[in-house]
This record gives C-alpha cells, sequence and structure tokens, in this order.
C-alpha cells in the first residue's frame, strides 16, 4: 500500500468526520483528530524530513493539498453548524412583539400615609405651610411649653413613653422620668416653629407619634397627628371656623358640614371638638381652639399683638372614614391582601 493511497484514505476519512460532525464539539474533535498538533496530518507532515527528497517534495504537495481541502471543508461544516446554533438560539429568544406587555404590578401609597397628603394638600390649598421636628422629643416642648401642669395625666408613664437609655446621665424627675420622650402628638413642633421666627405663622405639621395604648380597633400605639397652627394679627374664632369648615369640605366633600361643641384643652382658649357631617349622622373629627396667651408667651410672641388657632387631627381614623375601614389594625399589619385594595 503506497503513502499516497493512505494519505488519501486518511483525507477521506477526515473529511466524512467533519461531513458527519452535529454539532461545534464534534467539529473542533474532528479537526483536532487531523490538523491538530497531535492530528495523524500533522504527523504525516513532520514524517516527510526523512524521506528522500524527490519523495519529500511530492508528498509535501499531496499534504498541503489535503490539509487545503480538510481546512476548506471544516469552515464549511462549521458555518452551518454555527448558523443553526444561531437559528435555534434566536426561535428560543425570539419576541412577539404584537402581545401585551407583561407589566410588574404597581406599588402605591399606604392608605394612611395618602390620607395625610390629601389633608396636607388641602391646608397647602388654604396658605399653609408644611413643616416637620423630632419624633424624640423633650419633655419642656412636648408638655410644658404647651401650658400643660406638672400634674396633667398625660405626663405620667401610662400615657407617655419616656426614653431614659438615650440619657443615662440625667438627674431624675420627680416623677423618677428623665424628660426625655417620644412625642405624644405634633403639637410640640408648634413650639420650636413660633421660637424659632416671628409671626405671622402659618404651618401644618403632619408626622408620628406615640402613646402607651393597648392595639384595638380604634387605638395604635404608634399613629398619625396633623397639626395647625396660625398665628397673626387679627385672627378670631371665626377665623378658625371658616378654616375648618373649608378642610373638612376639601376632605370628605363638597357637601360636608361640621359643629363645634365646647371643650377643654390646656394649649387652647376657647377650646372645642369639631364635629363633621355627609348627611348621616355627626362624626367626631378633630380638637381646636384658640392657642391659649401662655403658650404665646412662652414661645417669644405679645399675646396682646398677635393672635392664634391650632387645630388637631388622628390621621389613622380618617383614613378608616374615607375608606370604610372599621378596624384600625388593619393598617398596621402589612397584609398585602388588604393594602393592595387601595
Amino acid at each position: 500500500m503506497s503513502d499516497t493511497f493512505d494519505l488519501d484514505r486518511l483525507r477521506e476519512e477526515a473529511l466524512a468526520a467533519i461531513a458527519a460532525a452535529g454539532s461545534l464539539e464534534e467539529l473542533d474533535a474532528a479537526r483536532g483528530a487531523v490538523l491538530g498538533k497531535r492530528g495523524t496530518l500533522t504527523g504525516v507532515q513532520r514524517s516527510l524530513g526523512g524521506l528522500p527528497p524527490a519523495r519529500r517534495r511530492d508528498l509535501g504537495a499531496a499534504v498541503n493539498a489535503a490539509r487545503a481541502a480538510l481546512t476548506e471543508a471544516e469552515a464549511a461544516r462549521r458555518a452551518e453548524l454555527e448558523a443553526e446554533r444561531d437559528r435555534v438560539q434566536l426561535a428560543a429568544e425570539a419576541v412577539d412583539v404584537t402581545l401585551p406587555p407583561r407589566t410588574p404590578r404597581r406599588g402605591s401609597l399606604h392608605p394612611v400615609h395618602e390620607t395625610m397628603e390629601a389633608m396636607v394638600d388641602a391646608l397647602i390649598g388654604l396658605g399653609f405651610k408644611a413643616v416637620t421636628g423630632p419624633e424624640v422629643e423633650s419633655d419642656w416642648f412636648n408638655f410644658e411649653a404647651l401650658n400643660m401642669p406638672a400634674d396633667h395625666p398625660a405626663r405620667t408613664l401610662f400615657d407617655t413613653i419616656y426614653v431614659e437609655s438615650l440619657v443615662p446621665d440625667a438627674p431624675p424627675r420627680a416623677d423618677g422620668t428623665t424628660g426625655v420622650l417620644l412625642r405624644t402628638h405634633t403639637s410640640p413642633v408648634q413650639a420650636r416653629t413660633m421660637l424659632a421666627q416671628p409671626p405671622p405663622v402659618y404651618v401644618v405639621v403632619p408626622g408620628r407619634t406615640y402613646r402607651q395604648d393597648t392595639p384595638d380597633a380604634t387605638h395604635l400605639p404608634v399613629f398619625h397627628q396633623i397639626e395647625g397652627l396660625a398665628v397673626d394679627a387679627g385672627l378670631s374664632f371665626a377665623d378658625l371656623r371658616g378654616t375648618l369648615a373649608e378642610f373638612a369640605r376639601a376632605l370628605l366633600g363638597p357637601a360636608t358640614r361640621i359643629r363645634l361643641r365646647p371643650s377643654y384643652f390646656p394649649f387652647t382658649e376657647p377650646s372645642c371638638e369639631v364635629d363633621a357631617s355627609r348627611g348621616e349622622g355627626w362624626l367626631e373629627l378633630l380638637g381646636a381652639g384658640m392657642v391659649h396667651p401662655n403658650v404665646l408667651a412662652t414661645c417669644g410672641y405679645d399675646p396682646e399683638a398677635v393672635q392664634g388657632f391650632a387645630f388637631g387631627i388622628g390621621v389613622d381614623r380618617i383614613a378608616m372614614l374615607r375608606h370604610g375601614i372599621s378596624d384600625l389594625r388593619l393598617f398596621a399589619d402589612n397584609d398585602l391582601r388588604f393594602l393592595s385594595a387601595f
């Protein structure tokens, strides 16, 4: 059997292996078996050095021709396999642009936060400016600046959450507390605002508040309030009533009516409770009154030169009213089945 015949058989077998390759990996293996560093054709090429010159020339030309044919066949088969691979991949990744998009569900505001924003927007529309203050507050701002006497029930440990660990070196007060607490209402920001600027003042104060309440259908230890404060020359109880009537209509609908009942708050005089009705009975809405002269004087204002009114309203209960919710605890449970309804 001649060397030329063996080379011809090697080339035919290699061409058959290349043509039979069903994947790029199989093609790489077939190519390496013949044309790689340890391939059979490469071995033949390396053995040419031991042949006579005439025989080396003839066989070398045949080896080069076989290498060229195999390289051409391998390139053609590779192109076919790559095209098939791309076709399959494109088919798997194809996107039908005529199908409706699968958009993710959008989140929404928590109903309490949404209600608070609506309330703030209504008051901003009446000329108020939104301000905020610290939730960890001093006893002075939370009580004393607001004309609350030392024996007021709200200052006891039964209602107020004192944060003694924040001031370990503070001397104890007569009631055993250190005078640092989680604010029980947003009213301390009233005092902070008046101390920080001269009148006129028209501010609305939204935020979280804290009390030692046992959670039930109408109470939570962490809840939300909005406080309104107006201080200017010549303000009267009529201005308070007009502001609250417009606020109630903006919040609950244009047909909403309000009524005022006498009440008592240490920081306002006279004071009132405000009820609202949309035609199906009266609901308690908020507490309000004219800012007590002692509060104005404590904050550096002249009670003879300026007057003011203030009101505070619970956001969570208004959210219950707006959405027909009967249990306040639903707002705090973070149950997406409930919250997704909003």
